[in-house]
């Protein structure tokens, strides 16, 4: 079902004692597409507009450049890295830092509105 929240995404949501909201698969979030095969994997969330769900996602490091983000259909990502379905129903202003040996960290920042050029 487009944009239910599975019972994974809603344990980690309780996990991190936050209220879910649902992620939609067929809006965009942004990547960095090239750095998806580097460790750790990095995911904010801000708030969704119309045809975005928030999300960005990159691998290794960050950049600052302009066109670091690409816009893709989430259902691509998921497709790509599915073990992200779980952090996707954490709501706007989370983040978290996985990588492919287990280790994990969530947290809420809502520096991450400001720096969005959403309000806090």
């Amino acid at each position: 079902m487009e944009g239910a929240i599975d019972n994974e995404q809603a344990a980690m949501c309780e996990k991190y004692n936050c209220s879910p909201l649902a992620f939609k698969p067929a809006l965009h979030v942004g990547v960095h597409l090239a750095s998806l095969n580097q460790q750790p994997i990095y995911g904010v969330r801000i708030r969704p507009t119309i045809d975005a769900s928030g999300w960005y996602f990159w691998g290794g490091e960050y950049s600052d450049d302009d066109d670091f983000f690409q816009p893709v259909h989430g259902s691509h990502v998921l497709d790509r890295l599915p073990e992200l379905g779980k952090y996707l129903a954490l709501p706007p202003g989370y983040k978290f830092i996985v990588d492919d040996e287990g280790y994990e960290d969530v947290w809420y920042d809502p520096s991450v509105f400001v720096r969005a050029g959403q309000e806090p």
